[in-house]
């Protein structure tokens, strides 16, 4: 199974250094010298790691095959892979082995099923795609343990304990408090006459 690594950002400066977003706990080996790394779209690698470096809390990459800033900016977006087994990790997992996990409340009710992991900047979220009566709505579930506190691949589910109005099947129960639209104070409000 291909794993991204990290997806390749702007150009840094003139001689083809390139900013990562990081899509791995372990940069420091995943991207050191030497490295040769495929790539997706694969037309565009594989791509050898020639430096490597932590510039203002972001990875800063050089690769042989792109020398000057122009062939830096042309592997803007390009993802770079890496072939992986199953994690190992007791509360670590690949979006491949949460796809397709049956998603379930507490009480055992399903609500759906897990289509990916979306790697967003404050955290990672679940897309969980939830069949209604309107048709299949897809939800962000924020991928923390207070709101999945339970993760079993080998049963195949993941359990939800969400917040009120988090889930798309919730929308009708949801209640929101408005102001008074008129910008002024309500005619039945106390003190008025």
């Amino acid at each position: 199974m291909q794993l991204v690594v990290a997806r390749i950002g702007r150009a840094h400066g003139l001689r083809g250094e390139v900013a990562l977003d990081l899509r791995t706990d372990t940069p420091e080996e995943r991207l050191a010298t030497g490295t040769v790394l495929q790539t997706d779209p694969p037309a565009t690698g594989p791509l050898t790691v020639t430096g490597s470096r932590v510039h203002q809390d972001r990875w800063l990459v050089t690769f042989a095959e792109a020398s000057d800033r122009t062939a830096a900016e042309a592997l803007r977006g390009v993802e770079l892979v890496v072939e992986a087994d199953d994690s190992a990790e007791d509360d670590a997992w690949y979006p491949h082995e949460l796809q397709g996990l049956r998603v379930e409340l507490e009480d055992g009710t399903v609500v759906g099923e897990v289509v990916t992991l979306e790697h967003l900047p404050a955290h990672d979220a679940l897309v969980v795609a939830e069949p209604l009566p309107t048709g299949e709505v897809r939800t962000l579930v924020p991928f923390v343990h207070a709101i999945v506190p339970v993760v079993d691949v080998p049963a195949g589910r993941v359990v939800l304990t969400p917040p009120g109005g988090l889930l798309a099947r919730d929308a009708d129960a949801v209640v929101v408090d408005r102001p008074d639209d008129a910008g002024g104070a309500d005619a039945d409000a106390p003190g008025e006459e």
